[in-house]
């Protein structure tokens, strides 16, 4: 139950963002099944998720269906795009698929456990993700095994690939791992508790995640603590970065920011009854939003004040994506059995290192990619609305 003190100042907050425009829905389509799956947007703009009942979801930028993938159990795993197109996932029934941009698959690799790591893609055609096997894989792009890397617990963490080629990700076994582009390790940095979150990378100074100890960390390139601030959050919201450098990560209902010299800017204003799991997006516009499960998106500028709101009914773990044009792609629990919406916006991602989780559009994860964008984005009409 909420205290008298927590619903004043929500109330307070949602007077203050009911002046501004609220975001219009463009379409929606039916899935049949609700979604944990952060969505991938094509150099074509087509726009890829998974969802709970182990299906590939590609759909056109009108909101029609373009075709329709089965895996064998549920998705989590967020896809990522090639530059040719091909979409890379991992799934629950324990395989990493390799799908054609019509649909039809290339390959799959079979691994010991739940593939809910998404990939990130090397510029040499290489494919990076971890399992609940304990084991981080290197793939090349005809789907043939070109290392594996033994972690002490299961890989939950998604890659993440430094402009050197150096892939960084976590494990349960509560260290942050930086390899070399052939599978060797670099160097470890143990924390107190299992790392599900992902990294962030700000250029080639520092690494941002978060530890289910309730700590963010920021290390620099040779694994050494730079700072850590505790937040008390343990849940996956993986941080992100703003223009001016901010780290925005979600902690428990809340969105907070955070300098980059490790102070707290601000933080407080969400639901606090319901967790902050997606990642934050942040804008262009220089404003940030932030989703938890309850489905409404706070928006809010620079200095933490709200922004706007918009409803989504509910809403998984999976992250926004957002079009060149700044239309924002979500799933929408407002559907009955789950569905896709494309909210109309104007304000496209921020081009920061890491203005959302997976880095950019396509969902590479990887730093040389920052603020790749698809080249189309389809809207139905001139009309104009945005968050004011």
């Amino acid at each position: 139950m909420r205290t008298a003190a927590s619903l004043v100042c929500l109330l307070l907050s949602l007077l203050a963002a009911w002046g501004a425009n609220r975001l219009t829905n463009e379409w929606s389509s039916p899935l049949g099944s609700y979604s944990d799956s952060a969505p991938a947007i094509g150099p074509d703009g087509t726009i890829y998720l998974g969802t709970r009942a182990g299906r590939l979801w590609a759909i056109n930028p009108d909101g029609t269906r373009k075709w329709v993938f089965a895996a064998q159990n549920e998705i989590k795993s967020a896809p990522a795009v090639g530059p040719d197109g091909t979409v890379y996932f991992g799934s629950r029934d324990r395989r990493f698929y390799a799908v054609r941009a019509d649909g039809r698959k290339q390959w799959e690799f079979k691994t010991g456990g739940w593939v809910d790591s998404s990939p990130a893609l090397a510029r040499d055609g290489a494919v990076y993700f971890g399992s609940w096997d304990r084991g981080f894989y290197a793939l090349g792009a005809d789907g043939a095994k070109q290392w594996q890397f033994t972690t002490a617990g299961p890989v939950v963490s998604s890659p993440a690939i430094g402009t050197d080629g150096t892939i960084y990700f976590g494990s349960h076994d509560k260290k942050l791992y930086a390899l070399a582009a052939d599978g060797r390790k670099k160097w470890e940095f143990a924390t107190g508790g299992p790392i599900i979150s992902s990294p962030a990378l700000n250029q080639d100074q520092c690494i941002y995640f978060t530890s289910v100890d309730g700590c963010l960390y920021a290390l620099d390139p040779n694994g050494k603590l730079i700072w850590r601030l505790r937040t008390g959050s343990i849940n996956e919201s993986s941080p992100v970065i703003g223009l001016d450098g901010t780290v925005y990560v979600g902690a428990f209902g809340h969105l907070w920011a955070i300098g980059a010299d490790g102070r707290k800017k601000w933080g407080g204003t969400g639901d606090v009854e319901y967790p902050c799991e997606a990642s934050p997006v942040a804008f262009a516009d220089d404003t940030v939003c932030c989703v938890p499960r309850s489905g409404l998106i706070w928006f809010h500028n620079r200095d933490g004040t709200v922004r706007g709101t918009h409803y989504l009914s509910s809403f998984g773990s999976g992250s926004l994506a957002v079009g060149p044009a700044g239309t924002i792609y979500a799933a929408d629990g407002e559907i009955a059995f789950g569905g896709f919406s494309a909210l109309r916006a104007d304000a496209p991602l921020a081009r920061s290192p890491w203005p959302k989780f997976r880095g950019n559009a396509r969902n590479t994860g990887n730093l040389q990619d920052a603020a790749l964008q698809p080249s189309h984005e389809q809207r139905p009409s001139n009309e104009k609305s945005t968050i004011q």
